[in-house]
């Protein structure tokens, strides 16, 4: 076992001290506050739930930013990922124009830890990541997204933790109802788009309950060109080694459930209450997909490579691809929890269990050794063209009628079930602190893990003979906003599939030994921190503690370890005048190895003296933070704010080779220096960023213009500047996976009693997506995205329901997403899904 004070948490320690030494200074002397917060809440209307947000960042004792249900309820947010997403330095990373994930402050996905009431919950797709498209709005009561965070919260937050707090009974009284109805469009494909959701309470003084359900479906097509692309050395032109043409049919939906029993005795603050919530999201794919290999065309005919961006080639190779693949994930989360005095103790206790499962099945039929010869026209990569002509002529060919030497049957196989067991225990009292007014928290928690899955299994066979893949063509042409060139026809690929399952009996795949996932981990972490109160503002100091033992299960070996973080924390709130307000802090945290990392299953080659796989020596990703920021309020409902912050990060993980012990995967080979390709932890990395914050009200800087029709006007922007880089063991020097240089967020809104409008326009520069090997990196291009909302207040009630009638379009700029590999000359994707749109009515009891 080993317990880590790095200096740069001696660094945090001295600050602590600091900051407490301080407290005999004076200062400034003006209102009491808490937290760094940066606060985005918009009520009915806007204006009003907006003041009430920024008096909750002036009183916070963190550095966080809110989103409540009324924002997502008011921007065209098909997700809480959306929503989170307009918050000052957080990004979004889509998939096929959906956001997923997010990136908080350019970081990578895993240095972000997300709870649902304040109990973290296990990234379904490898333990550490959160995903975001499956939560749906109607649980949500707010959404807090901290960037500086107290020993009170998980120490497995780099970059910040997301807490999202449900909808509690005891928020409306009496009976309280709430529904939506949306249907819509997705432009491209022409795919129907809808939305259901209703959530119930009731409440009277001392009992309350809540009950809700969610469906939200999406249709869609998804346009998809991928190429190989090189540089020639000599020329410095383009050389087109591959060129590949997708189509997919995609049907996504998410669905939630639950609901919340609470119990609140009469003259006490006291309550118990149970709460269960399920959420799960499944994406349908099918895709239909033509590779053209012009590298292995050439080689095969011994002729010359065609140099530059367009020409002709007397051969390529062709081979088809027809998935009818499915990806699903859950989570069920099911807590008991009370809050009750003790003495002079306040109390919350939890008992939470929570179970994520997520699985990947993809059935290829690859048809491979075709022949074609080809035209090619990349000069446009937004638009590639290609026109196919039978071999070594120039009399064009239908696609169909290419001839393939052997189809294959391919079958992919990825999951992972997590249960997790957890205790937290938190207490707080008052008490006095250097003769100063102070609260104490103490607190303990311990989570248990079990992991259990495949990382990737991939098996091969020969395609049933007496299957005809040619009678499943469907001749319909394919739906496309690029120029279909290659005359691409649809599939019908769910019934190749069950054509495929009915010849074998059935289409499964046995995970290999080497891909097994089987990780028990516990995490045992106790804190203590206190706020103390002056004239000038507050000062937050503490520390937590985390112990981590796990054991990773692997075919020919098992190993397992154990360590101990001390995390010391520090935050200053200053109140300089009554309306400006300073902050500062000090943090420390941590970043596990995701699962498949950390599996002990890989392949090993004791010849060789070779591994490729999962390494369960990985270490944590070990941080320091500080973090400032500069806050002026003007008006009720008006904001300015200036932020500074910077990450220290040691051991950041990464895909490459290196040498390894292999005792770790084969005991008798102890000592034995092997060569390893997989993940390893890099050498130090860091942070840096800036962030500008306005929200501005028209009645707050010139109330009353025109005769009051600008006051519902309003303004919100935020900017992001960025920068970010990690060592590898090679020395060679990469950005942050996530990291954009820029990201800002605008909108401009106007709002009477009964009608909103918004128009909100995001950008994010490019960003590192993976670094596959140390001479490599694969980027995301710049994004831009424009989305529309409008919604009105019925002048009428029916059976006494509030309604109203909003409008959401997404993607008003029909965005193209592009990725490439080192250089923009060389882009690997370009996609396209089209613009998004939904009509619906909403009725509030």
């Amino acid at each position: 076992m080993s317990t880590k004070f790095s200096p740069q948490r001696k660094l945090v320690s001295a600050l602590i001290a600091a900051s407490i030494g301080a407290s005999v200074s004076s200062m400034p002397t003006l209102a009491q506050d808490s937290e760094i917060t940066e606060v985005i809440t918009f009520g009915s209307p806007i204006r009003d739930s907006q003041k009430a947000a920024i008096e909750e960042k002036r009183n916070a004792d963190n550095y966080l930013d809110v989103v409540s249900a009324d924002t997502i309820g008011r921007f065209p947010d098909q997700n809480l990922a959306d929503s989170l997403g307009r918050m000052p330095g957080l990004a979004i990373e889509r998939d096929q124009g959906q956001a997923r994930y997010i990136n908080f402050r350019g970081a990578p996905f895993r240095y972000t830890s997300l709870a649902i009431d304040g109990l973290t919950i296990p990234g379904a797709e490898n333990g550490r990541v959160p995903r975001f498209d499956a939560f749906p709005a109607v649980i949500t009561r707010r959404i807090s997204a901290n960037k500086a965070i107290t020993p009170s919260m998980p120490g497995e937050a780099v970059s910040g933790f997301i807490n999202i707090e449900s909808f509690n009974p005891f928020d409306a009284e009496g009976w309280s109802a709430s529904s939506d109805i949306g249907t819509g469009r997705q432009e491209l494909g022409d795919g129907d788009v809808a939305r259901y959701s209703l959530r119930l309470s009731w409440s009277d003084e001392n009992i309350g309950f809540s009950l809700f359900g969610s469906h939200n479906s999406r249709e869609q097509v998804t346009d998809n060109r991928e190429f190989d692309l090189a540089i020639d050395p000599a020329s410095n032109e383009l050389l087109l080694n591959e060129i590949d043409y997708r189509s997919y049919f995609v049907n996504r939906e998410d669905n939630a459930w639950g609901g919340r029993l609470e119990y609140r005795p009469s003259g006490s603050m006291n309550r118990y209450f149970f709460s269960t919530l399920y959420s799960e999201f499944i994406d349908e794919e099918e895709r239909n997909q033509h590779v053209f290999d012009f590298a292995g065309g050439a080689e095969a005919a011994g002729t010359d490579r065609v140099i530059g961006d367009s020409g002709y080639q007397p051969l390529v190779l062709a081979s088809r691809y027809l998935q009818n693949g499915r990806y699903n994930n859950s989570a069920l989360t099911n807590t008991l929890g009370a809050d009750f005095s003790v003495g002079n103790w306040f109390m919350e206790a939890r008992l939470n269990q929570t179970a994520t499962e997520n699985n990947t099945f993809l059935p290829i039929p690859l048809s491979v050794g075709g022949a074609a010869s080809a035209s090619f026209d990349i000069s446009d990569v937004k638009n590639p063209i290609t026109n196919i002509s039978s071999p070594f002529s120039t009399n064009p060919m239908n696609i169909a009628d290419i001839n393939y030497a052997v189809t294959l049957g391919i079958i992919i196989d990825s999951n992972l079930d997590i249960d997790a067991d957890k205790i937290k225990l938190d207490a707080e009292r008052n008490i006095s602190l250097f003769n100063r007014n102070a609260l104490l928290e103490l607190g303990f928690e311990h989570d248990m893990r079990q992991g259990r899955g495949t990382g990737f299994a991939v098996a091969q066979g020969a395609f049933p003979q007496n299957v005809d893949i040619d009678a499943f063509n469907s001749g319909s042409p394919w739906i496309t906003d690029f120029t279909n060139s290659i005359g691409g026809t649809y599939y019908d690929n769910p019934g190749v599939f069950q054509a495929w399952s009915d010849a074998v009996g059935g289409v499964s795949v046995t995970a290999p030994a080497d891909q097994i996932v089987a990780i028990d981990e516990d995490i045992t972490a106790a804190y203590g921190m206190t706020t103390t109160d002056f004239a000038w503002g507050n000062i937050v100091a503490g520390a937590r503690i985390e112990r981590t033992d796990y054991s990773s299960e692997g075919p020919l070996a098992s190993y397992s370890d154990d360590f101990v973080h001390v995390l010391p924390s520090a935050h200053v709130n200053i109140d300089l005048r009554e309306n400006v307000k300073l902050r500062l802090a000090a943090t420390s945290a941590i970043s596990r190895p995701t699962y498949n990392e950390w599996r002990a299953s890989a392949i090993v080659s004791p010849v060789d003296q070779a591994v490729t796989g999962g390494n369960p020596s990985l270490e944590p990703e070990e941080a320091m933070g500080l973090d400032a920021s500069l806050e002026w309020y003007y008006g009720d409902a008006s904001l300015i704010s200036l932020g500074a912050f910077h990450r220290d990060i040691d051991n950041v993980i990464y895909a490459d080779s290196s040498t390894i012990d292999g005792g770790i995967y084969l005991p008798s080979a102890a000592g034995q220096r092997w060569t390893y390709t997989g993940f390893i932890n890099g050498d130090s990395g860091s942070l840096t960023g800036a962030e500008f914050n306005l929200i501005a009200q028209v009645s707050d800087f010139a109330p009353g213009l025109l005769n009051g029709q600008l006051d519902g006007l309003g303004f919100n922007a935020n900017l992001t500047v960025l920068d970010s880089e990690f060592t590898t063991e090679g020395g060679n020097r990469f950005s942050l996976p996530g990291t954009s240089e820029m990201i800002y967020n605008t909108s401009v809104y106007y709002e009477t009693n009964r009608l909103s409008l918004r128009l909100n326009y995001q950008f994010r520069d490019d960003w590192l997506s993976t670094t596959e090997n140390d001479a490599m990196a694969e980027y995301w291009a710049a994004q831009k995205r424009l989305d529309l909302s409008a919604k009105y207040d019925l002048p009428w009630q029916m059976a006494g329901a509030d309604l109203s009638v909003y409008l959401n379009i997404n993607n008003l700029n029909d965005a193209i997403d592009v990725r490439y590999s080192g250089t923009e000359r060389t882009p690997n994707q370009v996609e396209r899904y089209g613009r998004y749109y939904m009509a619906g009515i909403r009725a509030n009891f």
